[in-house]
């Protein structure tokens, strides 16, 4: 068990200097009961509140974000809002970071947790965790734009592509794609070699899991477990 003002420290993006005055100032409850003294201990199974708002207790968050245009998919900037900035403050903690990054024009879901690992886990192509996008052209998608992804597009800087998919919809101008990796502008870049430009860009899932159509843009929500193992694939405790 951790001592109350360290605890809330590592959950929380507060000081523990912050931390341990509010403490003392009556703002911390746990399971109900004012508490005046940093150096309780907490419990796997305690309910805590600082200032009104739950501290989730879990080691690690996972949160599903529907990111707006116009937001940088960065943990911080001096100059720009990023997808961090979008969290309401009772999800927010030290060290979260956007698991992947969409540009700053593309929409959709990001996902936003601070664990290392599990990141890396979705993020490396080995892992095959297929990223879907819907891509909306300048022009209509040729009729081999299907087999060019699936053979592997060469970029205009001579990197190729892995081997991806592309599904053709009602809309010659409306494609969904699917990767699994996720290079710098990699969708806009692959449409650009096939001499066409992406007007608008969305992600719509991560592996097995959609984005939550009830999210308004720049809405958050925290993941289940049952949803990460959507993600993975994998069975996740």
């Amino acid at each position: 068990m951790d001592r109350l003002d360290k605890w809330l420290c590592a959950r929380t993006e507060h000081s523990r200097k912050e931390i341990k005055t509010w403490i003392r100032d009556g703002k911390v409850q746990i399971n109900g009961i004012r508490i005046t003294d940093p150096g309780v201990h907490v419990a796997a199974t305690d309910s805590v509140f600082l200032n009104g708002s739950h501290i989730c207790a879990e080691e690690f968050v996972y949160i599903m974000q529907n990111k707006p245009p116009g937001v940088v998919s960065v943990s911080r900037s001096d100059q720009e809002k990023t997808v961090v900035d979008l969290l309401p403050p009772d999800l927010r903690r030290k060290g979260l970071f956007p698991a992947g990054r969409l540009d700053k024009d593309t929409t959709g879901f990001v996902l936003i947790t601070d664990d290392g690992e599990f990141a890396h886990r979705i993020l490396s192509p080995r892992r095959h965790v297929t990223k879907t996008y819907t891509a909306v052209l300048r022009d209509p998608a040729g009729s081999a734009y299907r087999e060019a992804f699936q053979r592997g597009i060469s970029l205009a800087d001579g990197t190729v592509c892995l081997a991806a998919d592309l599904e053709y919809t009602d809309d010659p101008c409306i494609v969904r794609v699917f990767l699994r990796e996720g290079r710098y502008h990699q969708v806009r870049r692959m449409f650009a070699a096939l001499g066409n430009q992406v007007i608008a860009l969305h992600r719509d899932a991560i592996g097995g899991l959609q984005l939550d159509a009830s999210l308004l843009p720049g809405e958050s929500r925290p993941l289940t477990m049952e949803e990460l193992s959507q993600i993975t694939n994998e069975q996740l405790s």
